[in-house]
């Protein structure tokens, strides 16, 4: 795993090396797994590294994995070492072997093995509680809700009312946009999908942030892109780097967050904002802006309203750059409503798009949308309180149980992008698992293995569980730094090149 570290570090490009359904060789399988935790059986020590793979996503479902006894010759180690794994990933319901067509990979079904029954604190996802005041508006809107029965249900573009508060809103912050330049979706992540199959086609080369939102980029390689990637850190962007891919690959779509960037908490400057819009209409790519985060502002000083502002290309509606937005991050993660803003060709070029994978948003949900978007303001002040409180609970933990980590202080967002003091953020992620504690490792935000330095983490869990999670962390890294000078010569499968 060290290899594709230095290149996440110093490439900065490239691709996807699995693919649902394809074979994944024994040397790319090694690769992928690293190191193993030499306190337990080779066989089981390699299956848990499989399984973290697997969950994480960076073994895809359908993955046929090496066989056997190709994987026991290449690693070095009996066959019957190899068998004892690929039966223990059985049991746990990640692996289907037929005579014939080898094993592929699946994902277990719920309550399959026990160790989601210990699961108990939730540091994997960034999901905030429902934003106080919102079962106000619940209430209030119950009289309107007969108002869905007006009409055949079935809308591509939106409610007109929704699309309405939304275009006033984005004309409030600076940028003016009509009804007829917003598609109304079924989430951030729909519309995003939505984007990719519709404006992608296959071998067309996509733009990617380096680390970024493993959803955005797994959308965009579905559709058929071949991505490459740009860096960013909790610092910022290397907008040089950015601007030089753009007029070198020419991609025909980049996906950025200039706004708390998922993971690293990153904004990008309003100045830098302007060259990237300029560089982008130089080599003819489409910006896909997403905004999911961009009300999430704690204490940045500053406020740069939508980034299609940036946009020049005939007026200053923000053509040439498609923005998405959510309510998922900012008001609640089981209010499934996003919607995408673009110029009003792009939007007809979606809808007719669109009635392949779906006929629209429902009703009910988008009229309650409309009272939260014209409630904004005073909902968004609430949340901030709530991400101020702890975000400074976090960081006092970490800063207490974990000093040898360097914590950023974001200013905006839902998580830290911690950077761990050695390599070993899978066997975190992996251990913490048997503990209860549920983390994504920071090879899940790359397309190619890289930031095993790294840890995302967010502070959206009540105080208590925050406070029982980092005790966790503290337990299960100090466990790892024991076994680390205790056994030097950790065990190792060899290293890919």
């Amino acid at each position: 795993m060290q290899l594709s570290e230095e290149q996440g570090q110093s490439g900065h490009t490239g691709l996807m090396s699995t693919v649902a359904g394809a074979r994944l060789s024994a040397r790319n399988l090694v690769g992928l797994v690293g190191e193993l935790d030499p306190a337990r059986p080779v066989y089981e020590a390699l299956a848990a590294k499989i399984r973290l793979l697997i969950v994480d996503g960076r073994i895809p479902v359908g993955t046929r994995l090496p066989s056997e006894r190709e994987l026991a010759a290449h690693t070095r180690r009996s066959r019957t070492t190899i068998v004892a794994c690929y039966q223990a990933l059985r049991d746990a319901g990640c692996l289907v072997s037929r005579q014939g067509s080898g094993s592929r990979v699946v994902l277990p079904r719920a309550g399959q093995g026990d160790a989601a029954d210990r699961r108990t604190i939730d540091f994997a996802r960034a999901v905030p509680p429902p934003v106080e005041g919102l079962r106000d508006i619940l209430a209030q809107v119950g009289n309107r809700m007969v108002e869905a029965l007006d009409g055949p249900g079935f809308d591509l573009l939106g409610n007109r009312g929704l699309r309405d508060a939304i275009a006033e809103r984005y004309a409030d912050r600076g940028l003016p946009t009509t009804p007829d330049q917003i598609m109304v979706t079924m989430g951030g992540q729909h519309a995003i999908s939505l984007i990719a199959h519709t404006l992608l086609r296959r071998a067309d080369i996509a733009l990617v942030e380096a680390p970024t939102y493993p959803h955005a980029y797994d959308a965009l390689q579905r559709a058929g892109a071949r991505l490459i990637t740009t860096p960013v850190t909790t610092a910022g962007w290397d907008v040089d780097h950015l601007i030089e891919t753009m007029a070198a690959a020419r991609p025909t779509l980049a996906y950025l967050v200039p706004d708390f960037q998922n993971p690293t908490g990153a904004s990008m400057p309003p100045d830098s904002r302007g060259r990237v819009a300029d560089a982008a209409r130089r080599s003819g790519t489409i910006l896909v802006i997403d905004e999911t985060t961009a009300d999430l502002n704690i204490d940045r000083s500053w406020e740069d309203g939508p980034f299609a502002r940036h946009a020049r290309r005939s007026r200053s509606d923000g053509s040439g750059v498609i923005t998405v937005g959510s309510m998922s991050k900012s008001i609640w993660g089981g209010l499934r409503l996003g919607w995408i803003r673009a110029d009003t060709a792009t939007i007809r070029h979606l809808a007719l798009a669109r009635a392949a994978g779906d006929l629209g948003t429902p009703q009910m949900e988008q009229l309650l949308g409309e009272e939260i978007v014209r409630s904004m303001p005073e909902l968004l002040l609430r949340r901030r309180e709530l991400l101020t409180e702890h975000r400074a609970v976090l960081t006092r933990l970490l800063d207490q149980h974990l000093p040898q980590w360097t914590v950023p202080f974001p200013e905006g967002g839902l998580s830290l992008w911690v950077q761990l003091d050695k390599p070993a953020s899978s066997a975190l992620t992996s251990l913490c698992e048997a503990r209860g504690l549920a983390l994504v490792a920071g090879p899940k935000f790359s397309i190619d293995g890289a930031f095993e330095r790294h840890i995302r983490l967010p502070f959206t869990s009540p105080v208590a569980e925050l406070e029982r999670g980092v005790s966790m962390l503290a337990e299960t890294w100090e466990q790892i730094a024991v076994l680390g000078t205790a056994r030097p010569e950790i065990s190792r499968l060899p290293g890919v090149v």
